[in-house]
């Protein structure tokens, strides 16, 4: 069976167009049908879109499959790179697990956001990170009325809030302070920045609850995955719930989730086992 796989490349960095380049010359030689994708293309009948690039970059990828919800398959060239599932030096493995076929797929639940505003017209849009819900450019804070499934928990003043899914509590949730929950824990988490309230902890709910956010006072803008935005002007109501559509992730191996954290954020974990010994 020929396997069809999308390469999909960070745009200004030349190690990373270069391992593209083998990527495609091993797929073909291998008898792969191989093609570059941009915003356009169309991946009916994709087997898998291969991203040489950082986290922004399989965002990016992720947006133009999600109509598909064809796989992507990471290789880092940024930063953390929690999304990616190799690193450079895996190429050519990576490479090879492809052309056998050799990868499992990741479900991640996504979130479907929408803005309603004070004249009852609607914006709708997705993330699979998290909804970014920041004051506008001449605003100094938003004054937010947040709620759950219908009622209302609490108003204040802040910066900025955010409505995150498991995937995207290891990005700007986890930078403001907010859980980091399992990818397979199926929920969606709300996170306030700098808040002026006593009762502004963040919040994990249920995959079928509903989000709420009431823009009191002031514009705001939300940034769905940092990529794509909305307009939210004062009196605007916002609601996230869990998308209809997943994110799907391919993977190379079982590593668990705990193991990914020690990788990625190169955590201490050196005397965890000693000490469970100790006391046994």
């Amino acid at each position: 069976m020929t396997v069809r796989v999308g390469i999909l490349t960070h745009e200004h960095r030349d190690d990373a167009e270069a391992s593209a380049t083998i990527a495609h010359d091993r797929l073909v030689a291998a008898g792969g049908e191989v093609f570059y994708v941009d915003e356009e293309s169309n991946l009916e009948g994709t087997d898998l879109i291969l991203v040489i690039g950082g986290d922004g970059t399989i965002l990016k990828a992720a947006q133009i499959a999600m109509p598909y919800e064809t796989p992507i398959l990471g290789i880092n060239f940024g930063h953390v790179g929690f999304l990616a599932e190799a690193d450079p030096s895996s190429l050519l493995d990576v490479v090879t697990a492809i052309i056998n076929g050799e990868w499992t797929v990741d479900s991640r639940l996504t979130i479907d956001v929408t803005v309603t505003h004070p004249d009852g017209s609607a914006e709708t849009g997705w993330a699979l990170n998290e909804a970014s819900i920041e004051k506008g450019q001449d605003a100094r804070m938003i004054e937010a009325d947040i709620g759950v499934d219908g009622r209302g928990l609490s108003s204040f003043k802040a910066d900025a809030v955010l409505l995150s899914t498991p995937t995207g509590s290891t990005a700007y949730s986890f930078s403001a302070g907010g859980p980091i929950v399992w990818p397979d824990v199926e929920a969606l988490i709300l996170t306030p920045i700098a808040a002026h309230a006593l009762f502004t902890r963040p919040l994990v709910v249920s995959k079928d609850s509903t989000l709420e956010v009431g823009i009191r006072s002031d514009d705001a803008v939300v940034w769905l995955d940092g990529r794509r935005r909305l307009y939210a002007p004062e009196g605007s109501r916002i609601t996230a719930v869990k998308g209809k559509h997943p994110a799907r992730l391919a993977r190379l191996n079982d590593t668990p989730f705990s193991g990914r954290l020690v990788k990625k954020f190169h955590l201490p974990v050196e005397g965890w086992r000693r000490g469970a010994k100790d006391q046994a």
